[in-house]
């Protein structure tokens, strides 16, 4: 029998090898895991209980609430949304692209994120790129002008704006010392 498991924090593909092994250790015959999900066989219903404290031991949380496996999906989903906005030089708004890969109408999206976040989609996005502005500034490949075009933003300006305005500090002070102020994803929100 197919059991359909929902995890918060996955946020890359370490994520899915530690889930992938956390399942197998318990057992459980593993079809697919991916950002958020994961899809295992077992003749019975897989112990929760037991399979709850693994994850967590790594960091990872069960979700077993429909509003709470939505609203990582849509994490999981902007997540998406940002590597789209990256290789895109036409991309579709967030509003479209969450209701096309999700099935649902934004408003509802909308609702049920900004209930379960205490923030909205477009602010959770925001400090998404931000974080990605970060990961790219620390690399030091890219001027901020190339960060600026490759994420979407419409002027160095704007993204240096948005930058002091989430993070509290310039983009130039973050440049002399790009270890500080870093977030984990599944800290975001």
């Amino acid at each position: 029998m197919e059991h359909h498991l929902y995890i918060k924090n996955m946020v890359c593909p370490r994520c899915i090898a530690t889930v992938t092994e956390v399942l197998q250790q318990q057992g459980l015959a593993v079809q697919e895991v991916k950002l958020g999900e994961a899809v295992v066989t077992s003749d019975q219903e897989p112990d929760m209980a037991v399979l709850s404290p693994a994850l967590e031991a790594h960091g990872f949380e069960l979700l077993q609430e429909k509003d709470e496996q939505l609203t990582d999906l849509i994490k999981t989903t902007l997540l998406e949304y940002q590597r789209h906005l990256e290789e895109e030089y036409q991309p579709i708004t967030t509003s479209v692209y969450l209701a096309e890969k999700l099935g649902m109408s934004y408003q509802h999206l909308s609702k049920v994120f900004s209930q379960h976040t205490d923030t909205t989609i477009e602010k959770y996005l925001i400090r998404l790129k931000i974080e990605r502005v970060k990961e790219l500034i620390s690399y030091g490949e890219l001027t901020l002008s190339e960060i600026a075009f490759r994420l979407q933003y419409s002027s160095v300006q704007h993204l240096s704006n948005q930058f002091k305005k989430v993070t509290g500090i310039s983009v130039t002070d973050f440049k002399k010392n790009p270890t500080i102020a870093r977030t984990p994803l599944d800290d975001l929100a």
